[in-house]
């Protein structure tokens, strides 16, 4: 049995390194995007760089790096010029703008499929409704506009619609339910589209990918098996009456954690986002514990000072293998970020611990975030608790012991 284990001791041979590589690639992107979002809200899309000093938090840029040093790594993207008092301004490329007004094309095109996706997320919540401050947290990875709070939530009244409670505190409230929306991805690819489904209990297994060093498979195969063929109870059900801690509990849990990852553009979350929804979604205090039980389902990434979980039936190596339009387009921002224009190839896991060593940012940015620190169940500590369990139950110490020794 392991404890007192954190996610960042794992060694490196049991990293998912495809997976991390994944992570690890789109790191600068997403200050990018930030950036670019900044500008995007500026009334002639210039700002003084002084003024971005403000944003050192939300992109952890600690002093004494410069803001300016970061911007000059991709003059594809931005421009940097003094007015005649000698301020420095930045402001975006005309290729820049151009992608800015693509995104938005496309977006627009998505946001039909964004508006079921969060329809369906006030469906699986327990009194179907969700703050507003937490959504904005999924915000880019449900491919909602910038301005989603105050003009996208208002066209589609027919779904949702925006509700304050006795704190003044905005909350997204579903309007009406939609049974066909009430089917889950992988009953989806079984059964097909049904008018007028009820959810109930559900047989369904679920997709597993296990790492290439991952020990054969059969040594826990017995335990995989029986998780595999237990009936849970679907995302959409009431799960008012399940008990904290039980087996049942546990794998409906696994299937709201398959079907919110399944919403998401790139197939991953970060992990604090998802701690904020464990009431509204009934789901384990020690959501990360289960996160890493399931390795075959999910795996836990902790590239930079944040933790990303993405569903491993997604990917081929380090490659989605469905492409939305919006993550096209992200791969498209990618090629044109880079020093002097030039893009840095990531082909193996020495090459992004490398250049990690040497990037000006470590962790993610997202709007509307700041960095936060690790929260309880981002360790392992205290595995033997009041957590029902029998012997057909896979342990963390199964699973860290399930890999191959270099």
């Amino acid at each position: 049995m392991t404890t007192s284990k954190r996610v960042q001791d794992r060694s490196q041979n049991k990293r998912v390194h495809d997976l991390e590589i994944a992570t690890e690639k789109w790191k600068i992107v997403s200050k990018v995007l930030f950036l670019m979002e900044i500008l995007k809200q500026e009334p002639e899309q210039i700002i003084p760089v002084r003024s971005l000093d403000q944003y050192r938090r939300q992109i952890n840029l600690p002093k004494p790096h410069k803001i300016s040093d970061f911007i000059r790594k991709s003059p594809k993207l931005f421009e940097l010029y003094k007015d005649q008092k000698g301020v420095l301004w930045c402001g975006m490329t005309r290729e820049a703008e151009d992608i800015v007004q693509e995104e938005e094309r496309i977006m627009e095109a998505y946001s039909e499929k964004a508006a079921e996706h969060v329809t369906r997320f006030l469906m699986m919540s327990v009194d179907k409704r969700l703050p507003l401050d937490k959504i904005a947290h999924f915000r880019r990875d449900f491919g909602l506009p910038i301005d989603f709070r105050k003009n996208w939530v208002c066209r589609y009244p027919e779904h949702f619609r925006v509700v304050k409670n006795e704190d003044d505190i905005e909350f997204l409230e579903l309007v009406s339910w939609n049974p066909p929306w009430a089917i889950t991805e992988l009953e989806k690819k079984v059964m097909g589209v049904c008018e007028d489904h009820q959810p109930g209990l559900l047989s369904l297994a679920f997709p597993l990918k296990f790492p290439s060093d991952y020990k054969k498979v059969y040594r826990y195969g017995g335990k995989i098996d029986h998780f595999q063929k237990r009936s849970y109870l679907s995302p959409y059900a009431d799960a008012h009456q399940l008990t904290a801690g039980s087996l049942e509990f546990d794998k409906r849990a696994v299937a709201v954690m398959h079907e919110l990852l399944s919403f998401t553009i790139e197939k991953r979350l970060v992990t604090d986002h998802l701690t904020h929804f464990r009431r509204e979604l009934v789901m384990p205090q020690k959501l990360m514990r289960l996160l890493l039980k399931h390795i075959g389902i999910f795996y836990v990434s902790e590239r930079g000072k944040r933790f990303s979980v993405f569903l491993t039936e997604a990917y081929e190596g380090s490659e989605l293998i469905e492409k939305c339009p919006l993550v096209l387009w992200k791969e498209k921002v990618q090629t044109l970020i880079g020093y002097r224009g030039r893009k840095r190839k990531i082909e193996t896991y020495s090459d992004f611990v490398e250049m990690e060593d040497k990037n000006l940012f470590e962790s993610e940015s997202e709007e509307d975030n700041v960095r936060m620190q690790p929260e309880e169940e981002d360790t392992m500590c205290g595995l033997v608790d009041s957590s029902l369990s029998d012997q057909f139950e896979m342990e963390i110490g199964d699973i860290h012991g399930a890999y191959k020794t270099s």
